[in-house]
């Protein structure tokens, strides 16, 4: 059990407390995302272009940071 916990943090080169701040403000980021894209589809004229950019943003850190680990 150890192992299987441990496996994806040393993939990552992370700690359990620096990979939980990561992963807990992605997390919350796209929570905010999900309901900017709600309002987005009843009100079109709302962050038209919000949510396509910030997962863009998130996708290139996660690209810059897997990366860094190979």
């Amino acid at each position: 059990m150890s192992n299987l916990f441990n496996k994806h943090l040393k993939a990552v080169g992370e700690n359990y407390f620096t990979h939980f701040a990561k992963a807990f403000s992605f997390a919350f980021c796209l929570l905010i995302l999900s309901f900017k894209s709600l309002i987005h589809a009843i009100f079109p004229f709302f962050y038209e272009n919000a949510t396509s950019s910030k997962i863009k943003e998130l996708n290139d850190e996660l690209q810059h940071r897997k990366s860094k680990k190979l």
